[in-house]
C-alpha cells in the first residue's frame, strides 16, 4: 500500500527546492509534530490499558511483533465481545456494507425546472460511488476503524486513489492511534494530522520521487542497506495564506531545518485523512469511548475471574501439610488420581488443610459487574431489535430508544466521518473523470444519510402514526373518512423508504379536482 503519491494532487515542490522558505517551514513543522506528540503522550498509557482489556487483537496504542501473546491479562471475554457486538452494530446502523446509506439530492437553491434532470442526474452518481465502495475494501477498514473508535474514542480511516489495476478507486486504510498525532483548529476540525511512517529506501522512493537525491537515501547495491527502515513523517494540514485545500510534508523525523530533510511537498484539495471521534470533553483534541467509562468495571471483573480461577486451583489440588519425619519427600509427590504417597510406619503422612474462606459471593459480583459493561457498551441496546415475541410497539419502542442513546454521537460520526469521506470519494471519482465536480455545499446538492439509523426517527413518527390512525378506526367510519388516505399512504411509504416505482402514479391536481 503507498503512503504518499497516490489519490493526491500534486503540486509537487521536492527536496531540491532550496529556498529559506521551505527550511523554516520544516523547522516550523517539526516543531509543531513534536509538540502534538507531547499533547498525545498522557493518553498513550489509557489507550493502552483500552486495548489491553477490551481489543487485545488490535492493539492500536503499541507497536508489538506481529503474532505476539496479547492475552495474559485478559481473564473475562465480556468487554472484547461487546466491543465487537457494539463495532458491529455501528456497521450495520451508520454504514451497512449492503448500500444505501447515502443519497444526493438537489438543493433548496435549483430552479423547479431543473430538479427532475438534476434529481436523476445525482442518482446516478449514486449508484457509481456505491459500486467503487462495494468493490473497494470499504468495509473491511470501516469495521477496524468503528472498533478503534469504541475502544479509544479516535479512529482514522485513510482514503486514497486506488492503482489502475483495482477494481475499485477507492482505496481504504484504518490508521492505528500510535502513528498519529493530531491538532485541532479553532472551529473544531481536527483536520492537521502528524503520521510517523517506518518506510525502506525502496518504499521512500516509490512513494515520493526525489528522495533518492538525500544522502542518507542513496543509492547502494546492499541488500541489508535496502531492507533497513527510516522514520518519516507525513504532515496533512491546511493550507496557509487563505488558500483553501490542503497541503502535504514528508520529513525525516531527526534533524534540523536543512532542505536535505523535505522528501516530499505537495497539496491536496481534500484531505485523505478522516479523524473522528465518539465524544469529546471541552479542552480535548482526543475523544473518549465508552470502553474508558467502563474500564473499572472491565478491570474488576478480570480480577475476580483471576482470584476465581486462582481459588478453583486450590480447591482442585487442595492444601497440604505433613509431619517432617525424614522419609516423606514434598519434592516427589503428585496429587493426581490413583496415585499412592509412601508414609512411615506410625507417621501421620499428608493430611488435608482446610481453606480458610470460600469466594462464592463471586458470582453475584461478576454478574452484576458484566451487566455493567454490556450496559456501558450499547450490547444490551444495540442487539437485534426484532426478536420473536415483541410487538410492534416494542420494537418501535426500543428503537426510538437506540435513536436517543447515540444521538450525540451520531450527530458527531455525520459531521466528521460521513461527511468528510463523501466529499474525499467524490473528488477522486471526479479527478478519475468517471464523475463531474459536485459541489455538495446545501444550496445545489445535498448529501441525506439514509442509513437505518438515520431512518428511526422517520419510523417512529410512522409507528405513532398508524397508532392514531388504529384510534380512529375504532370511531366509526365517519372520523375515518376524515382522514386522506392515499395521501397518508404516501407520506407512510416515503417514511419507511418505499421505491416509488411500488406506488400508482399519482394524478394530477386538476384530474384530481374533477374526479373528487
Amino acid at each position: 500500500m503507498t503512503h504518499g503519491a497516490a489519490g493526491q494532487e500534486p503540486q509537487k515542490a521536492s527536496a531540491r527546492d532550496k529556498n529559506a522558505n521551505t527550511n523554516t517551514s520544516i523547522a516550523q513543522l517539526r516543531s509543531r509534530y513534536q509538540k502534538a506528540v507531547g499533547r498525545r503522550r498522557n493518553w498513550l498509557a489509557h489507550w493502552q490499558e483500552c486495548y489491553e482489556f477490551a481489543l487485545p487483537q488490535r492493539n492500536g496504542a503499541a507497536r508489538q511483533t506481529s503474532g505476539g501473546k496479547r492475552l495474559d491479562r485478559v481473564f473475562d471475554a465480556t468487554a472484547p465481545d461487546a466491543v465487537e457486538q457494539l463495532a458491529a452494530s455501528l456497521m450495520a446502523e451508520i454504514t451497512p456494507p449492503a448500500g444505501g446509506w447515502f443519497d444526493l439530492e438537489p438543493g433548496g437553491n435549483v430552479a423547479s425546472d431543473d430538479r427532475e434532470v438534476l434529481t436523476e442526474q445525482l442518482g446516478r452518481a449514486v449508484r457509481i460511488l456505491q459500486g467503487h465502495f462495494d468493490r473497494s475494501n470499504f468495509a473491511v477498514e470501516m469495521h477496524q476503524a468503528f472498533l478503534d473508535l469504541v475502544t479509544a474514542g479516535t479512529a482514522c480511516l485513510r482514503l486514497e486513489k486506488a492503482g489502475l489495476q483495482s477494481p475499485s478507486a477507492f482505496l481504504f486504510a484504518a490508521v492505528p492511534l500510535r502513528d498519529l498525532a493530531f491538532e485541532e483548529r479553532s472551529d473544531g476540525k481536527m483536520d492537521a494530522v502528524f503520521r510517523k511512517l517506518m518506510l525502506s529506501r525502496d518504499d521512500i522512493m516509490s512513494n515520493w520521487p526525489g528522495a533518492g537525491k538525500l544522502p542518507e537515501f542513496g543509492a547502494s547495491n546492499d541488500e541489508e542497506d535496502h531492507q533497513k527502515r527510516f522514520a518519516v513523517i507525513e504532515a496533512v494540514i491546511p493550507a496557509t495564506s487563505g488558500q483553501s485545500g490542503y497541503e502535504i510534508y514528508v520529513f525525516r523525523e531527526e534533524g534540523g531545518a536543512s532542505q536535505d530533510d523535505l522528501i516530499y511537498r505537495g497539496q491536496f484539495d481534500v484531505s485523505p485523512y478522516i479523524a473522528f471521534r465518539w465524544m469529546k470533553a471541552p479542552g480535548e483534541i482526543y475523544g473518549r469511548s465508552p470502553v474508558m467509562k467502563a474500564l473499572p468495571d472491565i478491570k474488576t471483573a478480570n480480577k475476580v475471574v483471576e482470584l476465581v480461577l486462582k481459588n478453583a486451583s486450590i480447591a482442585v489440588t487442595g492444601i497440604w501439610q505433613a509431619d517432617d519425619d525424614g522419609v516423606l519427600n514434598p519434592a516427589t509427590i503428585r496429587l493426581v488420581p490413583g496415585s499412592i504417597i509412601p508414609k512411615a510406619v506410625g507417621s501421620a503422612g499428608l493430611k488435608p488443610l482446610d481453606a480458610p474462606g470460600r469466594f462464592d459471593v463471586s458470582d453475584l459480583v461478576l454478574s452484576d459487574l458484566r451487566d455493567r459493561i454490556r450496559r456501558c457498551l450499547l450490547a444490551d441496546r444495540l442487539g437485534q431489535v426484532d426478536q420473536p415475541g415483541m410487538t410492534a410497539t416494542e420494537v418501535l419502542e426500543r428503537a426510538s430508544e437506540n435513536a436517543r442513546l447515540l444521538g450525540a454521537t451520531y450527530g458527531r460520526l455525520q459531521a466528521e466521518l460521513l461527511y468528510p469521506l463523501i466529499r474525499r470519494a467524490l473528488h477522486i471519482l471526479s479527478r478519475t473523470g468517471e464523475l463531474p465536480d459536485i459541489p455538495v455545499d446545501g444550496d445545489v446538492v445535498v448529501l441525506r444519510h439514509s442509513a437505518p439509523l438515520a431512518q428511526l426517527p422517520r419510523r417512529v413518527q410512522a409507528g405513532q402514526v398508524l397508532d392514531w390512525l388504529s384510534r380512529i378506526a375504532t370511531l366509526g367510519p365517519d372520523a375515518m373518512n376524515e382522514v386522506d388516505l392515499p395521501v397518508m399512504v404516501r407520506w407512510l411509504a416515503d417514511q419507511f423508504g418505499v421505491p416509488d416505482h411500488l406506488l400508482k402514479p399519482a394524478l394530477p391536481a386538476i384530474m384530481a379536482e374533477e374526479l373528487a
